[in-house]
């Protein structure tokens, strides 16, 4: 091997100083772009954050739309997030000191960054090798839910403390604070503390206790994994580290720390539980609620909605529903229940002075079928229709002491003569109030064309019902109509003639207080008081003696009228009945139209389950007279006539004379003319006759302003009062054959 030359020595020597020189260029050519790079990087980071103005909208966070009953207790959430906003002086003081204890302890002391909590999260994970503390605080944890994804960058992380920056600017530390606390999530769905605390231990978030507090605090390190309702151990877990938190930051003395930890854990849901009930009534609100304020503020911007349910009625109204869908079932038999489609069933509850809907179902279950029976299908009410026949002819100068005759003659229709079925009675005449009492189809027919279909076609659209076919068989109720415009309309007899349009909804509130909308009553005078209280009357006796006097067997005991409804074939069991505050429809079918049961008629399908809501509602509420206006008068009538009694009405055992109420100007002034003193009963048909009707006593105003009239005739009999004369001679074999005497 040779050494090497001189001349290379000094070549290597001068070289050497060349070769250095560029090295440490390309090293400070590398630390300039690196640096270059960084800021830039850094720069960009910053730039692309949410800038002041954006973060000003911190706020504007997705709540839910709260819905109450009458009480002003909770009833349901239309959410985008189940969200619900409190602000932080509804937020138990426990629960704020979790918070700060595992997630910020110098949070009142930093300006959105905590290098100091950085180092010191590090190293106490490191010493207890595992994770209980990170280095976020919870300004930079409110800029990440807010604003940025939850990826872990650095490019990320530097715009979290750019914008933890920016909102320490524009909020206070108890704004920052709230809005986190409102924002987060904790699993199962639940946004924010209050919704937290309501669905999982069924309290508001003010009312927290420490062992309910920690558990809550704890979650939102990993919501999906130690949610209660998810992992209850691992929840426990985390809860026990929060209270050691507290205890360590002296949040909590020793005792409250050892009792929390021992607490067991106890899960109650009272934000999502309530809304096994309602859901058809929620929906109808829901629906409501879109068309008049939009998708975006129901479902975004957290309104508070005061609805006219009252879950108590709902609650007894879907428990009722349920257990008649059993009893007609069981009646029903196996072969009956396999048929195609369920026995559907319906119900609503008003309050016919206001229109507020107090409780609805619409279906027997919501799960298998929104459809609402309630307010969306269309049937036909069958003899329910009757009473707006009735209450057309009383507008029309004829009264409840009407005898309708000529029962057994057919109808002239454009098909030909028509003789409605009739297994009510077999009778020729009735008065108007033994025959709705009874439900005649022949004299609801023979009223309707003495009234005259157009007359009664107007009065069913001022109820509410529109489109009513105008044939002879309306009168037994072939017309279709929803279920809610029906009890509505039945409501207006019960308010003194006046129909007052459903509502579902009160008041609608802004999340910041404002009212956004206030109802007002709908009403519409659709009669006059007498006519309503006189059709109320006659409704009375279908209850007192009637189609529905199962419902008096069952024990309903206060005044209260109704009417049953059954359609052909059995398809369709309705009972619509009320009260002076109440009135209540029922239904029983099903969807595709077919028939029930054999013989399934309304007064043994509808009224108990009619009956038995109405117990339930009506348990705390104190019994109501039927006010009659002063309008109405009372006089003693012949029901085979339908004019005012006299003595020899009285002596007729068939007559079965009785008080009826007239309103003023209508009652009859001319008297029987079928009993004299030498015609003791001169009609012998037995079917003209009519039972007793026994009458709620008159009211005392009607009484006072018109007494019952003596019977003294202004104009002469064909002889002297029956009292008057001597008895007649009996007469002989011969007399009678030739009529010798006569």
């Amino acid at each position: 091997m040779a050494l090497p030359t001189r001349k290379s020595l000094i070549d290597c020597l001068h070289g050497r100083p060349r070769s250095l020189a560029v090295g440490i260029l390309v090293v400070c050519l590398g630390l300039w772009i690196g640096i270059g790079a960084t800021i830039g990087y850094v720069a960009l980071a910053v730039a692309s954050a949410p800038d002041y103005a954006a973060v000003r909208t911190v706020g504007s966070m997705p709540r839910a739309t709260t819905l109450t009953d009458i009480e002003g207790r909770h009833a349901f959430t239309i959410f985008q997030e189940q969200r619900l906003h409190v602000p932080l002086s509804r937020i138990s003081p426990h629960l704020i000191r979790a918070f700060l204890a595992v997630e910020d302890r110098r949070f009142f002391s930093h300006g959105g960054f905590d290098l100091i909590r950085v180092v010191g999260a590090g190293w106490n994970n490191m010493l207890s090798w595992r994770a209980e503390q990170g280095g976020s605080t919870i300004t930079q944890q409110l800029a990440r839910l807010a604003f940025l994804t939850p990826e872990r960058t650095l490019r990320r992380k530097l715009q979290e403390v750019v914008v933890a920056r920016r909102l320490e600017q524009a909020f206070s530390k108890d704004q920052i604070l709230e809005l986190y606390l409102n924002k987060a999530y904790f699993g199962d769905g639940l946004y924010g503390v209050e919704a937290a605390a309501l669905g999982y231990f069924g309290r508001h978030a003010a009312d927290l206790d420490v062992a309910e507090a920690a558990l809550i605090a704890g979650l939102v390190k990993s919501p999906s994994a130690y949610a209660p309702t998810v992992s209850p151990d691992r929840a426990l877990q985390r809860r026990n580290l929060v209270l050691r938190a507290m205890r360590e930051w002296d949040a909590i003395d020793e005792p409250s720390y050892e009792a929390a930890r021992r607490r067991p854990l106890t899960l109650r849901d009272a934000l999502r539980r309530e809304e096994r009930y309602g859901r058809y009534f929620k929906e109808e609100v829901r629906q409501w609620l879109v068309e008049h304020f939009g998708w975006e503020r129901v479902y975004r911007e957290g309104l508070r909605v005061e609805t006219t349910l009252d879950l108590d009625l709902q609650t007894a109204a879907e428990a009722e529903v349920a257990r008649a869908l059993a009893e007609v079932e069981r009646r029903q038999g196996r072969r009956a229940r396999a048929a195609s489609g369920q026995l559907q069933t319906a119900l609503v509850a008003l309050d016919p002075r206001t229109g507020e809907v107090r409780a609805l179902v619409g279906g027997r279950s919501f799960a298998d079928s929104r459809f609402n029976r309630v307010t969306q299908a269309r049937r036909q009410p069958g003899s329910a229709f009757k009473p707006f026949v009735y209450a057309a002819a009383l507008e029309r100068g004829f009264t409840a002491a009407t005898v309708l005759r000529g029962l057994a003659e057919p109808v002239m229709t454009p098909a030909g003569a028509w003789a409605p079925a009739d297994g009510h009675v077999d009778a020729d005449a009735l008065t108007m109030r033994h025959a709705l009492r009874i439900s005649s189809n022949r004299a609801a027919v023979r009223m309707l064309q003495d009234v005259g279909i157009a007359a009664v076609v107007e009065y069913a659209d001022r109820f509410g019902m529109t489109a009513m076919p105008p044939v002879p068989s309306l009168a037994l109720g072939s017309g279709e109509v929803t279920m809610l415009s029906l009890v509505s309309a039945y409501g207006a007899f019960a308010n003194r003639g006046e129909l007052v349009v459903p509502s579902f909804v009160r008041r609608v509130s802004a999340n910041s207080g404002e009212v956004l909308y206030e109802a007002a009553p709908d009403v519409r005078p659709v009669v006059r008081p007498a006519t309503a209280y006189l059709v109320t009357s006659m409704l009375q006796g279908v209850l007192d003696g009637g189609t529905a006097a199962h419902a008096r067997r069952l024990g309903l005991t206060r005044p209260a009228a109704g009417k049953t409804g059954t359609t052909n074939e059995y398809r369709d069991a309705w009972f619509i009945g009320y009260t002076p505050g109440l009135v209540t429809g029922v239904w029983l079918g099903y969807d595709q139209p077919r028939t029930i049961m054999r013989d399934g008629y309304a007064a043994q399908l509808a009224v108990p389950l009619w009956t038995r809501f109405m117990l339930a509602a009506t348990r705390d509420v104190t019994p109501e007279a039927f006010a009659a206006p002063s309008s109405v008068t009372v006089a003693r009538i012949c029901p085979l006539s339908g004019r005012l009694a006299t003595p020899a009405c009285d002596r007729d055992p068939g007559a079965a004379v009785y008080a009826e109420y007239f309103e003023q100007g209508s009652e009859p002034v001319d008297y029987c003319p079928y009993h004299t003193v030498r015609q003791t009963l001169p009609i012998a048909a037995a079917s003209t006759r009519v039972a007793r009707v026994e009458l709620p006593p008159p009211p005392a105003d009607a009484a006072a302003a018109s007494p019952v009239p003596e019977v003294r005739p202004t104009e002469p009999l064909d002889a002297a009062p029956e009292a008057a004369s001597p008895p007649p001679k009996k007469r002989g074999f011969w007399s009678r054959v030739f009529g010798v005497g006569k």
